[in-house]
């Protein structure tokens, strides 16, 4: 599958580039940049992260964890205090909660490797350029053979310094 590879000097250049690529039905793009822009995020229109379907995942299994750990001690060394029931719930949130926070996180770290793609390879993408973290933004299209020459004539006229095939 070709792939074009552009460089551009200002954020709205590339703004302008990939949301006229989103308009002719272009998703396979990719944007590098020395620094965040909320307006390339704009234009990316990125889906959410499922990192935080992680988070939600360790934060459920550590309250389980933590209520079921406490009452099944509890069961298991009967102490009767101030004839309270051996299961009492209110003083088992405190560790539910840190198992809650606990879990959480590291699910959390985990879904960033996962989902960011930083397991087990950390490498870097094959289109990107050193150069795109000093001072210059790059924009990435995978396309058909069809349409190369279409997406060229578009990023050069939206300002791109550069326009490389890759194949």
């Amino acid at each position: 599958m070709p792939t074009l590879v552009s460089v551009f000097d200002l954020p709205g250049d590339v703004v302008a580039a990939v949301t006229k690529l989103k308009k002719r039905g272009f998703d396979d793009i990719e944007t590098y940049s020395p620094a965040p822009f909320p307006e390339i995020d704009e234009a990316m229109d990125p889906k959410p992260s499922l990192v935080r379907l992680f988070t939600l995942v360790g934060g459920l299994t550590g309250v389980v964890t933590g209520f079921a750990l406490q009452i099944w001690m509890s069961w298991d060394w009967e102490i009767k205090i101030a004839g309270k029931p051996f299961a009492s719930i209110p003083p088992y949130v405190i560790v539910g909660f840190e198992l809650t926070i606990l879990f959480g996180g590291l699910l959390t770290f985990l879904g960033m490797l996962l989902a960011g793609k930083l397991y087990p390879t950390f490498k870097l993408d094959d289109h990107y350029s050193p150069r795109f973290s000093a001072e210059e933004f790059g924009v990435v299209v995978k396309c058909g053979d069809r349409d190369v020459a279409e997406i060229d004539a578009l990023l050069r006229a939206q300002s791109a310094k550069e326009v490389t095939l890759v194949s």
